[in-house]
C-alpha cells in the first residue's frame, strides 16, 4: 500500500455570520475547491444563552450540487419546498440533494432557542457533474443511531455516512464522508483509493499526517496513493472523505453552482419565476 503524503495545509479563515462563530477553510486563498468538494462552514463551537435567536439561515435557494451538514453539538430544523423536514440532533446528519432546485430553511428548534446550550455544525458543498445538475432535488435526515462506528485501528473510530460499507446514505456520486475520531496516541490508515481526491480537515485537536502536523480548523491537501496514515499525540475528531473529481468547469453565484454563466442566468430566471417552490 501507497501511503498518501502531505501536500500543503490552508488554515480556515474566520467569516462569522452574525453571532454565528463561522470558519471556512475552503473556498480560500489558493484553494478554490478540492474537485468535487466546494465550501465548508464551520459553524462553532459556542453555546447559545436561554432566549436566543437561533440560527439566521431562513428560506433560500440552491440549485446544482448537494449539502451534506454534520450536527456535531446542539440541533438543526430543516424545510424545504420538497416537502423535506425534520429535527436532527447532534451526532446526526442532513443530506440534501439541491439538484434542478429548491427552497430550503436551516434553523434552530424553538427548544433551542429557548433553553440555549452547545452548538457546533459542518456544512459540506459537494458538485454534481453536468449530467446530474438537474436531477430531481431530495433530502435525507440521518440520526446518529444509524451511522455506525467502524475501528480503522487502535483508537481511530470512523463513523461514515455515505460511501463504505453499511453507511446509511447512497451517494448519486459514490462519495465517501465520514468523522474520524482519534483518541490520544491512536494510529491507522484511513481508506483512500488511488485516483481519488481526499477531503481533510482537521474539525477539533491536531493530527498527523506520516510525521507532518495538520493544526487544529485546517484544510490538508495530500497526493494520491491508496491509504492516508494518521495518528494524533493528544486526540483529535476529522470530517474526512474522498471522492472521484468532476474535472468540469465550475461556476458559482451565491446559491447555484453550474457549468457557466449562461446556466447561472437560467437558474436566477427560474428562481425568480417560483419555479423552486417555495416555503
Amino acid at each position: 500500500m501507497s501511503s498518501r503524503k502531505l501536500l500543503s495545509l490552508h488554515r480556515a479563515m474566520r467569516d462569522d455570520i452574525q453571532d454565528l462563530t463561522t470558519r471556512r477553510p475552503v473556498p480560500g486563498p489558493g484553494l478554490p475547491q478540492v474537485d468535487p468538494f466546494l465550501f465548508l462552514n464551520h459553524h462553532g463551537p459556542q453555546t447559545y444563552p436561554p432566549g436566543n435567536r437561533g440560527l439566521p439561515f431562513g428560506p433560500h435557494p440552491h440549485r446544482g450540487f448537494e449539502t451534506v451538514t454534520f450536527i456535531l453539538e446542539g440541533s438543526l430544523a430543516h424545510h424545504d419546498s420538497g416537502s423535506g423536514a425534520s429535527v436532527v440532533e447532534a451526532g446526526g446528519v442532513q443530506w440534501m440533494t439541491a439538484g434542478s432546485g429548491l427552497v430550503h430553511a436551516e434553523l434552530s428548534p424553538e427548544d433551542f432557542k429557548r433553553t440555549g446550550g452547545p452548538l457546533e455544525i459542518l456544512q459540506l458543498w459537494v458538485n454534481l457533474p453536468a449530467r446530474l445538475k438537474m436531477t430531481d432535488p431530495a433530502y435525507i435526515p440521518v440520526p446518529a443511531a444509524d451511522i455506525a462506528a467502524t475501528e480503522l485501528g487502535d483508537g481511530v473510530a470512523m463513523r461514515a455516512v455515505s460511501g463504505a460499507e453499511g453507511a446509511p446514505i447512497h451517494s448519486l456520486t459514490d462519495v465517501m464522508l465520514a468523522i474520524v475520531e482519534i483518541a490520544p496516541g491512536g494510529s491507522a490508515t484511513l481508506p483512500a483509493p488511488s485516483g481519488r481526491n481526499v477531503f481533510f480537515y482537521t474539525v477539533e485537536g491536531e493530527a498527523k499526517i506520516g510525521e507532518e502536523t495538520v493544526p487544529e480548523h485546517t484544510l490538508a491537501q495530500v497526493g494520491d496513493g491508496d491509504g492516508l496514515a494518521v495518528a494524533s499525540e493528544n486526540g483529535c475528531r476529522i470530517l474526512f472523505g474522498h471522492a472521484d473529481p468532476i474535472g468540469e468547469p465550475v461556476v458559482a453565484h451565491g446559491p447555484f453552482v453550474m457549468n457557466s454563466e449562461a446556466e447561472i442566468a437560467q437558474a436566477i430566471r427560474d428562481y425568480q419565476a417560483g419555479k423552486f417552490g417555495g416555503l
